[in-house]
């Protein structure tokens, strides 16, 4: 009975309430999900938890941090190769950078970011780039801190200036190449019928006023600001479920469509991934990680200025 109240998902859906309150959200065996402020207090000194700081500057993390927080900045994560700017580091060092910071794939880990309030440089992508990456690279229960340090502080909860003792762990760096969509499979896909390609950058970029050697963005990909997701105050922090409800419906974003998340470098697009694929349970996202970057590497690709994907409109489909 209850499959026949949805639209496409049908029984999977019902673990995607609008309750968030049912923490950690969703229900179910997803590889990342979303906590708060208080079931961390709660959780924070269980033997097997690790809480992963990668607030934008280590002077932010010296200043203040969440108990027992480690800091592990997100700049190990990607490096040059051959001159390319944003590739993922080799396994070994994404491996060795998780084992320093005490992190095992078995054991649940809580991520957060925040604004600094040191450097004032946070803007709330840190721990969607750092959750994702974990995931990609063989961990299995990633939380999320809705709102980050930046909404534990709201609450009054402690701070620390203490570095915990950590014992370096023994995790195995394992990819899971489903998760992300190589530069040749993009192409040959992206203008199927049942694709809804997504670029996370801002309206002023995707329209035509990045840094990129071509201006505006991938034709028929649709955008979609990462920022709209997010309360203006605090960008770690996502919007109801009402409101992303009506973001994701009035830009098309269908879950009967294989959805590609994008964006410039691939960082901005882990916040839309993170949502479709695990709160929203979509069951066909992929991130194509060299985005805008890597497409315009190549000299005949095409690009397209301006607020319209090809210069048509987005019709609005049910998100949920």
């Amino acid at each position: 009975m209850e499959e026949k109240m949805f639209t496409p998902g049908g029984m999977e859906r019902l673990q995607a309430t609008s309750d968030r309150e049912n923490i950690p959200y969703p229900r179910g065996d997803g590889k990342v999900k979303l906590v708060n402020s208080e079931w961390l207090d709660r959780h924070r000194n269980d033997a097997n938890l690790t809480v992963v700081d990668v607030q934008p500057n280590i002077h932010d993390y010296i200043q203040e941090h969440i108990p027992g927080a480690v800091y592990l900045t997100e700049g190990v994560l990607r490096v040059s190769n051959r001159g390319f700017p944003g590739s993922y580091s080799p396994n070994a060092c994404i491996q060795e950078s998780f084992r320093r910071a005490g992190i095992d794939a078995d054991s649940p880990v809580v991520v957060y970011t925040g604004k600094g309030a040191f450097s004032g440089a946070g803007d709330g992508l840190g721990q969607t780039m750092m959750a994702y990456t974990l995931a990609k690279y063989g961990h299995n229960t990633v939380y999320i801190l809705d709102g980050g340090i930046d909404a534990w502080k709201s609450e009054g909860r402690e701070l620390s200036q203490d570095y915990p003792a950590v014992e370096p762990s023994s995790f195995i760096a394992e990819v899971r190449d489903d998760y992300p969509i190589g530069y040749e499979e993009f192409v040959r896909i992206k203008d199927n019928d049942n694709v809804v390609v997504l670029d996370a950058r801002p309206a002023k970029v995707y329209e035509g006023k990045g840094p990129w050697r071509k201006a505006g963005h991938i034709p028929g990909t649709v955008n979609l600001p990462w920022k709209s997701l997010m309360h203006e105050a605090n960008p770690a922090r996502l919007k109801s479920n009402d409101e992303l409800d009506t973001i994701l419906e009035e830009h098309g974003v269908d879950r009967s469509k294989a959805v590609i998340c994008s964006c410039g470098t691939g960082r901005e697009a882990t916040n839309e991934f993170v949502l479709l694929k695990w709160l929203y349970l979509y069951p066909n996202v992929r991130i194509y990680e060299g985005s805008f970057t890597e497409w315009v590497t190549y000299p005949n690709n095409p690009v397209v200025e301006g607020p319209k994907p090809r210069g048509a409109s987005v019709e609005a489909a049910p998100a949920r």
